[in-house]
């Protein structure tokens, strides 16, 4: 009788982090002497995962932002987008990364004045060299997602203060990135209009497996995401 050897049968294969830090270390120096502002951080996040960090102003939320959207460099540690490590890379090779790989959205809108609702999603991927007609049909989706493509063709300055926020949510994920970095986005909205724009936001990110942190010190909504995490003593700390 022979024998047949079996081996164990493969599972899934494992997630790659969107974005992951490494002990990262941060430190400004001022008149009164250094300050620092992150000390051995560690943060992972997966696509699909939206992460809220919640902390007092002051403390480094914004920091870690810029840090995590190669806006600044750390001086510590390393920064590693969808598994490639950023630490050794040039100027030009992270301004590729964060026009391809990274949507980030404000707590003001910037939109272009001058440009509809629709043309201001197009823009992003017209300069990435999108044709006119899949850039257009992409933008009326993600106003869709928003639910506001009925003011598609409307100008900021006729747009609500929740409108123009969610067209600048469209506009940062019009070219599919892998990461969306958020600076307290409904930070200007009341409380009816920040839970329509993160309604809009969640169902992005759910369809597009985008990974997301987002900055807020609207604790109900941050309740509403799968994680949350603050600073304490520039460590990342996961919050109950």
């Amino acid at each position: 009788m022979s024998t047949q050897s079996t081996s164990p049968r493969e599972g899934p294969p494992a997630r790659k982090p969107a974005l992951r830090l490494i002990d990262v270390e941060r430190t400004y120096t001022g008149a009164a002497g250094p300050l620092t502002i992150l000390n051995g951080a560690n943060l992972t996040i997966f696509p699909g995962e939206m992460v809220a960090i919640v902390a007092p102003s002051g403390v480094g939320k914004s920091t870690l932002l810029h840090l995590a959207g190669l806006l600044e460099r750390p001086d510590g540690g390393e920064v590693v987008i969808s598994g490639r490590k950023t630490g050794e890379l040039s100027d030009s090779e992270l301004t590729t990364i964060r026009r391809l790989q990274i949507g980030f959205v404000y707590q003001f809108h910037h939109l272009l004045p001058e440009f509809s609702a629709v043309e201001n999603i197009m823009m992003p991927q017209l300069i990435r060299g999108t044709s006119q007609r899949v850039a257009h049909q992409r933008a009326m989706q993600l106003l869709a997602y928003m639910r506001i493509q009925k003011r598609a063709e409307h100008r900021p300055s006729e747009l609500s203060g929740g409108e123009q926020q969610r067209v600048a949510i469209a506009r940062a994920v019009a070219n599919a990135p892998r990461l969306l970095l958020a600076d307290e986005p409904t930070g200007n909205l009341d409380p009816s209009t920040s839970g329509l724009v993160f309604d809009g936001l969640a169902q992005i990110v759910r369809a597009s497996k985008l990974a997301a942190l987002i900055a807020t010190h609207n604790h109900d909504l941050a309740a509403r995401m799968d994680r949350r995490i603050t600073l304490r003593e520039g460590k990342i700390v996961e919050m109950e």
